[in-house]
């Protein structure tokens, strides 16, 4: 289950970035609603376009994550974990190595987007960056509340406020609702190790006072 999870998600992750890297200019925008766009950004970054650290450790870390992700999915099969928990799982693998593809195989596969310009498939190694250091495509923008800041008031006046003006992909979106959905409905499995309810079971019992 996991796994086909895994792959219907990473489909539709890289065939929604692929029709806007092949299809759209560099922040170009589609204009769906007046609270939803399809704004064709790149990050060098995490997830919603924050950056921590260089391109390469990001990429390695994500690397290992997916790694260490895929082996726990393994370990945790058939040892009673909630289906709910593992399809949450499920999503983050799928983000995270939906994130990971475009570093490592982006950069070595296109070339570069600008605002003038849709990229094209190049030949492996004529990209627009090194091996590792590919741009995450990010596209979708929920500008759901907007207005300006009286001029009135201090060190924010006159100012544009966006709310919730991240641009994400849907791959951010797998991670994100994974790790929400977990931590709401099923932090106690963060408990059990990859030894399932068992393990929990077992710590009560050791708490029990003996008789």
């Amino acid at each position: 289950m996991a796994a086909i999870i895994v792959a219907v998600a990473l489909v539709i992750d890289q065939a929604i970035k692929l029709s806007v890297k092949m299809g759209m200019r560099l922040h170009e925008s589609i204009h769906v609603t007046d609270w939803f766009y399809i704004y064709f950004t790149e990050n060098p970054g995490m997830a919603f376009g924050m950056e921590i650290f260089g391109k390469v450790f990001l990429t390695l870390f994500r690397l290992v994550a997916v790694g260490f992700l895929i082996y726990y999915v393994g370990k945790i099969r058939g040892k009673g974990f909630p289906r709910g928990y593992v399809v949450c799982v499920a999503l983050i693998i799928a983000g995270a190595l939906g994130n990971l593809i475009d570093c490592v195989f982006y950069g070595q596969l296109f070339s570069a987007s600008t605002p003038f310009s849709v990229s094209q498939l190049v030949p492996w190694g004529e990209g627009y960056a090194p091996l590792l250091k590919g741009k995450v495509v990010d596209m979708f923008y929920f500008p759901l509340v907007e207005w300006d800041w009286p001029h009135w008031l201090p060190f924010i006046g006159g100012n544009h406020f966006i709310f919730f003006s991240p641009i994400f992909n849907f791959a951010d979106s797998c991670i994100s609702c994974g790790v929400i959905a977990i931590l709401l409905f099923y932090s106690r499995c963060l408990n059990w190790g990859m030894e399932g309810p068992e393990s929990e079971n077992a710590v009560s019992n050791e708490k029990k006072p003996h008789k």
